[in-house]
């Protein structure tokens, strides 16, 4: 959640701030409720912040402009301690002659004790916020160091939880000081200018060269580079990277939504994620992982953690790995892993997913699987982030920037990469499968060009969302993989038009879900292939009639040809046929869709629902 940025360059003019503001532009997605800069002017710091809307401060700054500089940092907040107010907006100043400003990211579990002791001392706090905490202990630390690098050092050792800190101060110029534990924080390196942000999309439109920041550690940014430190004060290296993609690609590239562009841009992400996984004779090669052919072989067991939409993409691989590997797969919501006592050992795998690589409860999750003994793969969409650097190893997707909050295309491409991960499995194992893995891996080499096709096929469902968009509840029912499909397409609803959406398992419904059905009320249902194992397809069409016998309307996606669904769906969507694991790709593409219009025929914002963050990096 929230955003940082931090800027110190050579020019001083207008750079610093409109550096500080684009950044926060580009990092709205991730959820705010306020925002504010600071930048030092001359022997003091100047600050301008406002709840609300980042509007609300664009507007504070044309009526109170601020001088130029080459020093500046700004926040978008979350609100955690204290209410969304200007008061409790970022930045916050400390020490009694306000030279200090700072932003934070995060908690910090044990700011009452801090703030009572600054009490003790007459300290006055003007917000209700931990934040402002840290700050008067920064500045009271530089007043007796004389140094901002090692104020923030002395300070950091004292706090508890999790946090993001940049720090300026009037007395040196020039320098941005940021400190990092269990929060995103990466460097930007550019000429004469450096920077610093939430995450690459903050400074993407001034440079690609990113250095990524290891656990407890401390960065201080000047016009002539980046000093890394540890916590303890001894000297460290960030790890250099390019970023792969520009600003460009964070633009909504003339959909009126980032949301909507983001599920156009499925085909791409699911075809990247599957791209160099394959060596000439069509054998899946995933050197990137990073633990040995011997440890994978002795798995027995694999554990599956993750939140929200990242949970049901982890809820469909476990149908796809347990069918081609015969490994038993359990789906574990992270923020509950590690409090029922998980079994785990040397032989579990514990496999994450996080589209940012940040999701405290999965980070959490992850720490605590590697401390029973296990092996931990994060399948995550952001290089350099935490989640990756404390696993074992990483499998990354390649969906591109995704800045709408609810998620899409990130969506696919977890799918995706978890088959692959399954895949490989079973390749290593050998067995009945393992000879089947470049055959699926050739089928999902066409889904990308399905997904396409499907797109171009979505007016109907566009027709049905605007006539729906007084709808006050909605059903999903799905069986095997369209059951977490149904799940996806029940929590997209709930995210983006704020109205009651529940996903079944379509063979629960006689088990008492199937009271809710009165005349009129839609259901959406997922029908497996007609060639789908197990006579599945007979017996979701026996749930359609039996709902629809019940007065409801029945929306169902099926495989195009299959008329046997026709006599009994007030409204038929038709996907590509495809193998039944392979099926989810396809299948949520119309939910996506259905979401976002009706959302917007509500008049809503999709691309920042409320309440709602991109990256939740507090427990």
């Amino acid at each position: 959640m929230c955003g940082i940025v931090g800027y110190v360059g050579r020019s001083n003019d207008s750079t610093a701030l409109e550096v500080v503001m684009e950044g926060l532009a580009r990092l709205e997605y991730r959820g705010y409720d306020s925002a504010g800069v600071a930048l030092v002017d001359g022997d003091h710091v100047e600050t301008r912040k406002k709840s609300g809307k980042l509007a609300n401060l664009t507007a504070e700054l044309e009526a109170h402009p601020l001088a130029g500089s080459t020093t500046a940092i700004g926040h978008t907040r979350w609100a955690t301690h204290g209410g969304p107010t200007d008061a409790n907006a970022h930045p916050h100043r400390g020490g009694r002659d306000g030279k200090l400003a700072l932003i934070h990211n995060g908690i910090i579990e044990n700011f009452h004790a801090l703030r009572q002791g600054l009490l003790a001392d007459g300290v006055e706090f003007s917000s209700e916020t931990d934040t402002e905490v840290v700050a008067h202990l920064v500045a009271a630390a530089y007043d007796e160091r004389g140094d901002l690098t090692e104020a923030m050092r002395a300070v950091v050792a004292d706090l508890e939880g999790a946090f993001t800190l940049l720090a300026i101060h009037a007395d040196q110029p020039g320098v941005v000081v940021g400190a990092r534990r269990n929060s995103p924080l990466v460097v930007g390196l550019g000429d004469d200018a450096n920077y610093l942000g939430s995450d690459v999309a903050a400074f993407i439109g001034y440079t690609r060269h990113a250095l990524e920041l290891a656990q407890d550690q401390i960065v201080t940014i000047t016009p002539d580079g980046a000093t890394v430190i540890n916590f303890d004060g001894t000297p460290a290296e960030g790890t250099a990277y390019e970023v792969t993609w520009d600003a460009a690609a964070a633009e909504k590239g003339g959909y009126a939504t980032f949301m909507e562009k983001e599920i156009h841009d499925q085909p791409h992400a699911v075809a990247d994620t599957l791209l160099g996984r394959t060596d000439a004779s069509g054998r899946l090669v995933l050197d990137e992982l990073r633990i040995s052919e011997e440890q994978l072989e002795a798995v027995d067991r694999i554990t599956i953690v993750a939140c929200g939409t990242a949970a049901y993409a982890g809820m469909v691989a476990k149908y796809a790995i347990e069918h081609w590997t015969r490994i038993p797969v359990e789906v574990a919501l992270a923020h509950e892993f590690r409090y029922c006592d998980p079994i785990v050992s040397e032989r579990t795998l514990v496999v994450s997913i996080s589209q940012s690589g940040e999701t405290m409860d999965t980070l959490m999750a992850v720490k605590h699987a590697r401390s029973l003994g296990a092996l931990t793969i994060s399948v995550c969409n952001t290089h350099g982030s935490t989640i990756p650097r404390e696993s074992d190893a990483v499998l990354y997707t390649h969906a591109g920037p995704e800045i709408a909050v609810a998620s899409t295309k990130a969506f696919l491409a977890q799918i995706t990469a978890c088959y692959v991960l399954g895949l490989y499995l079973a390749q290593l194992r050998g067995g009945s499968f393992a000879d089947d893995a470049q055959s699926v891996m050739k089928e999902l080499g066409e889904v990308p060009a399905k997904i396409e096709t499907l797109l171009g096929r979505m007016d109907r469902v566009k027709e049905i969302a605007r006539f729906m968009a007084d709808t006050r509840a909605v059903l999903f029912l799905g069986r095997h993989v369209g059951y977490p499909i149904a799940l996806e397409g029940a929590l997209k609803l709930k995210e983006l038009a704020y109205i009651h959406a529940e996903g079944f398992a379509a063979g629960e419904l006689k088990h008492g879900p199937i009271a809710l059905i009165e005349p009129g009320q839609p259901v959406f249902v997922i029908v497996p292939s007609p060639t789908a194992e197990h006579g599945l397809h007979g017996k979701v069409v026996s749930n359609i009639q039996e709902i629809r016998a019940r007065g409801a309307r029945t929306l169902v996606i099926a495989e195009e040809g299959d008329e046997s669904v026709v006599p009994f769906a007030d409204e038929v969507i038709s996907v590509p046929a495809t193998s039944q694991l392979l099926a989810p790709l396809l299948t949520v593409v119309p939910l996506q869709v259905f979401a976002l219009w009706l959302s917007t025929a509500k008049g809503l914002d999709v691309d920042q629902p409320r309440n709602l963050a991109k990256s939740v990096t507090v427990e």
